[in-house]
């Protein structure tokens, strides 16, 4: 079968880029408002996108003074999209660091059954340094501790997920048999970090269990993708690097003896559509100029455990000695590296890093017409970048509406992106397998056809 290109739609504020809020075309919409994004959904579902998705923070950042931040929990955002839309997919993020195993895995097979197969969990590690004093940590944990944890927490959820057979539940009132507990079977887990005995305490889910996605790029970050993502989001400024990490990434799974089809590699692309290119970039100019540099300092001092950059002159080129070595980072590494990398490479001022950051947070960013934004996609569908891609409307809703009313229509019409829904599952519209059930040994369900 012919590749079939995936669209994701990250629900991030007004908007990716920090000022949208502030700019004309932003909404003036309540971040607590299920309405809103219950609008934003259907906008993605009109345009058959395979999913939308909601980050988390499990603190509050500074940049909530002068940004609009402050949104609804993931996952219970997941149980009242799942009542108000029919087929597209819905990825929430939880972290593996602060989060029970047998809690999430009950919380995210219940999720499931809700929305009858069409969720799936971003599995993170927390990188910002606030969240380890919000669950009463002394102190965060290192970069490739949090991982090693990561590791048998997935081994842990996975084995809850698979302790009912998916004939389990009988439910014969004649017989007086609801479950054949012989199809049920504890997970009997004693690991380094975890103790879990018991069965999980509902059913296996429709889809075997969610579609497991991650964003980790640095090489723990690909190996914890290579063992276990079926989607991984990433971040790239150039196409050549993203070749090189989805090759890397299916080298890998290949290694471990899974199917590397069954790994979708969705790039982040944040673009900004006009009738001319002109009008394209005059967005990214506006919004650039209703930054608040304190807001991208923050960001910045995020990315690098904390660093401080207040005393850097905004005007002057920086250095890649200006910033921290990201080897030395315990956030999100492979950030830290894309930004270093983008300051060796091209020098900017400071003033010129952050309004580059501010739009994508080092995922590409673009601007075009339709055409040439399409053009953008095709090519790095075509050359192997991407499997499809993880849309970040620099505003929402508007943005999104552009894409999905100019820039989908021109897919279609060159044969890389579906006209109508074709399947029923998460894991249908990224044309993935159902899990085997390593317990009782039950073949997954046929893999569900995507077509364009």
């Amino acid at each position: 079968m012919s590749r079939t290109l995936h669209l994701n739609v990250f629900i991030h504020g007004r908007g990716h880029h920090e000022a949208a809020w502030r700019h004309p075309r932003g909404t003036s919409a309540s971040l607590t408002d299920i309405g809103y994004y219950e609008q934003i959904a259907r906008i993605a579902e009109r345009g058959k996108f395979d999913s939308v998705f909601f980050a988390d923070h499990l603190t509050l950042g500074k940049d909530v003074a002068h940004s609009a931040r402050g949104g609804l929990e993931p996952l219970t955002t997941l149980a009242a999209l799942a009542q108000r839309t029919e087929h597209i997919g819905l990825i929430a993020t939880a972290s593996s660091t602060y989060t029970e195993p047998y809690n999430l895995a009950r919380q995210f097979a219940s999720l499931d059954h809700i929305s009858n197969g069409r969720v799936g969990w971003n599995i993170v590690t927390s990188w910002l340094k606030g969240a380890a004093a919000n669950y009463g940590d002394t102190g965060q944990i290192d970069h490739d501790e949090r991982y090693r944890r990561a590791f048998e927490y997935l081994d842990v959820v996975t084995k809850l997920w698979d302790s009912w057979a998916d004939d389990a539940r009988v439910d014969d009132p004649d017989s007086g048999v609801y479950v054949d507990f012989d199809r049920v079977r504890p997970t009997a887990h004693h690991g380094t970090y975890y103790h879990v005995e018991g069965a999980l305490n509902i059913p296996r889910s429709p889809q075997g269990y969610p579609v497991l996605v991650q964003a980790g790029s640095s090489d723990a970050g690909r190996q914890f993708a290579a063992t276990y993502a079926e989607a991984v989001f990433t971040a790239h400024l150039e196409q050549a690097t993203a070749v090189e990490f989805r090759t890397d990434l299916r080298r890998r799974a290949a290694a471990l003896g899974r199917d590397p089809e069954q790994l979708v590699v969705l790039p982040g692309l944040s673009p900004a559509i006009g009738s001319t290119e002109a009008e394209a970039k005059r967005l990214w100019t506006e919004l650039n100029e209703l930054t608040v540099p304190e807001v991208g300092l923050a960001h910045l001092s995020a990315r690098f455990g904390g660093a401080d950059f207040s005393h850097l002159p905004l005007d002057e080129r920086l250095s890649p000695d200006d910033l921290p070595d990201p080897a030395t980072v315990q956030g999100a590494q492979s950030r830290a590296e894309l930004i270093h990398g983008l300051v060796r490479r091209e020098r900017p001022t400071l003033r010129a890093l952050l309004h580059t950051l501010a739009g994508g947070r080092g995922h590409y960013i673009t601007a075009g017409t339709p055409e040439q934004i399409a053009d953008v996609v095709e090519e790095w569908f075509r050359n192997g970048a991407a499997d499809g891609f993880n849309i970040m409307p620099p505003i929402l809703p508007a943005v999104l509406e552009d894409f999905v009313d100019q820039v989908v229509p021109e897919l279609q019409r060159r044969g890389l992106f579906r006209r109508e829904y074709t399947a029923d599952t998460l894991r249908g519209h990224y044309g993935l397998s159902r899990p085997e059930n390593r317990f009782f040994g039950e073949p997954g369900l046929p893999r569900e056809q995507t077509a364009v």
